[in-house]
């Protein structure tokens, strides 16, 4: 078959590593939403204890003195150094040409070869990227969905059917937004969980895990190189944000979301 169709995997997954990694996953899920926001938190953490445990590093023996000082240095202006996290997203669209340049480094580099821009464990490559245009009137977006699939091998985006209201895609990614801005543009990368575990079973999640990294440090880098900025995103409910672009939750687990742009204090 010169494309199979993705329930394929189904096929050669066990039904119950898949049930106990689904279990495990959700977990890790919460749910954000109008509702509830009076009567749930997150943590019971007070201030001043949040600003000992972030921000630091961990040092194994904190009393002894058995560091040495690193000698090199970097520089941040490298082309493999990213910028900070963008704190606040202006308004402005980006025109889809600028979207597949930021995208290009995830491809594959030949025609003749299945290898991508980024390690994959087994070259399983179960990592679907689906890029979200938050803006209703961008003219240069192609086509009236606001959901595309990359499609790194066939170097083309495949279009979300019923994705074409923004409103609704907007609630789903940003129910809770804070003070991000307005992005007009989400990256979501999902596990697509069959083609996870048919291989590696419960190894092939933590493989699936470390990819998505990769795949956001590229972006990153790209972005850099192309004057945006970004920042990645968890505030948002697994199942809500399938449902708005069209995924099976069960089969399909959004790890994060990217959010690309313009900063404020860059303009």
């Amino acid at each position: 078959m010169k494309h199979i169709p993705h329930d394929y995997y189904l096929k050669f997954m066990s039904s119950m590593v898949h049930e106990e990694v689904l279990d495990f996953h959700s977990k890790g899920n919460y749910t954000i939403h109008d509702a509830f926001k009076h009567v749930s938190r997150l943590h019971n953490i007070n201030d001043k204890s949040l600003s000992i445990l972030t921000g630091n590093e961990l040092r194994l023996y904190p009393d002894l003195d058995l560091t040495f000082p690193i000698r090199s240095t970097f520089d941040s202006n490298s082309d493999i150094a990213r910028s900070e996290s963008c704190d606040t997203f202006s308004s402005r669209s980006l025109s889809f040409s600028l979207l597949e340049s930021l995208v290009a480094p995830v491809l594959t580099n030949r025609v003749d070869s299945f290898k991508r821009g980024y390690p994959s464990g087994g070259a399983l490559y179960p990592v679907e990227v689906f890029i979200c245009s938050l803006v209703d009137n961008e003219e240069s977006w192609p086509c009236p969905e606001k959901v595309l699939h990359l499609l790194p091998n066939s170097r083309a985006f495949e279009v979300m059917q019923g994705t074409e209201n923004v409103q609704y895609i907007k609630e789903a990614i940003l129910s809770f937004s804070g003070q991000v801005g307005q992005p007009p543009v989400a990256i979501i990368y999902a596990v697509y969980i069959p083609k996870t575990l048919f291989k590696y079973k419960y190894r092939g999640y933590r493989l699936a895990l470390m990819e998505v990294g990769s795949i956001y440090m590229l972006i990153e880098l790209q972005a850099k190189k192309l004057g945006l900025g970004c920042r990645l995103w968890s505030a948002y409910t697994d199942t809500m944000l399938c449902k708005a672009i069209g995924l099976n939750p069960a089969l399909f687990f959004p790890v994060c979301v990217h959010f690309v742009g313009e900063c404020h204090d860059s303009l």
